[in-house]
């Protein structure tokens, strides 16, 4: 490998380890936000902001292809609808009492959910090692949780393991039902028709003028830092790692969202306990077991994600 190539390949593996510890910051900047917030105003207000500096992107890099957007249009609002609404509405409606660490490690496991499911699908049996890898997974989330020393599963718990499950079925929607899309492409549409969705419903169910009026600056400062940061920066840097590096090769860096989530609630002061490193340890562990029993598959899945 010559001298540029390795180096286009250290900057394509930072941008991509950057892109999982955005995300892993994602699930404190809820937390904050919900302080403020109603969830519905809070999820609208992440997307909205994100959509538009997402399409101004892909305006300014790939063009907007109208073709592809008029080819795919049903498939963009369905997949807008489960992959950014409905996620979303999960998402900040478990954050109200999941923690940001635990949230983080459940959506840690989607891309092996995504490829568990998808063999399902297609009536595909997953490999040995992909399930020892999950069964691992799930005793990492419990010991997270405190599940073996009496602790139960917060309501918020299982919203965000249904933010997991609808992760995934917008990942395999994305590759089944999309034709003739780049990746980016696929992650602007989809995020603009969730987020005109989320806007919609806060305004039905919400009064986000008046919401927005008397929020804090640490609010403002950590919502722009999810729509900014955490979604459109993140998706960006993804895609280059995918481009650059393949997407095995870069779906073992996803692992990291779990331990960005966990260093950045101690750093607020939430120093975690030593069940929930090991918890973090022993989840990210199984992961990175059942990407390799199942030869790097579940790397399609992250590399499309758009909300993170």
């Amino acid at each position: 490998m010559s001298t540029l190539a390795t180096a286009r390949n250290s900057s394509a593996l930072v941008l991509s380890a950057l892109a999982a510890i955005f995300w892993g910051t994602n699930f404190e900047a809820t937390r904050l936000v919900l302080i403020d917030l109603p969830p519905w105003t809070a999820a609208a207000l992440r997307f909205a902001v994100a959509a538009v500096a997402a399409l101004m992107w892909l305006a300014l890099t790939r063009g907007l292809d109208l073709a592809v957007l008029r080819r795919n249009a049903p498939a963009f609002v369905v997949l807008g609808l489960i992959g950014i609404t409905c996620f979303n509405a999960a998402l900040f409606l478990g954050m109200e009492t999941s923690s940001p660490v635990t949230a983080a490690l459940i959506m840690g496991t989607s891309p092996l959910t995504t490829n568990l499911l998808e063999a399902l699908i297609n009536r595909r049996r997953p490999a040995g090692m992909a399930l020892l890898g999950m069964a691992i997974s799930l005793i990492g989330v419990a010991l997270t949780v405190g599940a073996f020393s009496g602790a139960r599963f917060a309501s918020g718990d299982l919203l965000i393991a249904a933010c997991s499950l609808g992760w995934a079925l917008y990942s395999i929607g994305c590759r089944r039902q999309v034709s003739g899309a780049a990746p980016l492409e696929t992650a602007v549409w989809t995020m603009t028709f969730g987020a005109v969705a989320l806007v919609v419903i806060a305004l039905a169910v919400e009064t986000p003028a008046a919401a927005l009026a008397g929020v804090s600056a640490v609010t403002w400062i950590a919502g722009l830092h999810m729509a900014l940061i955490g979604s459109v920066l993140a998706i960006v840097f993804w895609q280059i790692g995918i481009s650059m590096r393949g997407p095995a090769a870069t779906s073992v860096l996803f692992n990291l969202v779990p331990v960005s989530a966990l260093v950045v609630s101690a750093l607020f002061g939430r120093v975690p306990s030593w069940s929930q490193i090991l918890g973090v340890a022993v989840a990210v562990f199984g992961v990175w077991l059942a990407s390799r029993g199942e030869g790097g598959s579940p790397a399609r899945n992250p590399g499309r994600r758009a909300n993170g």
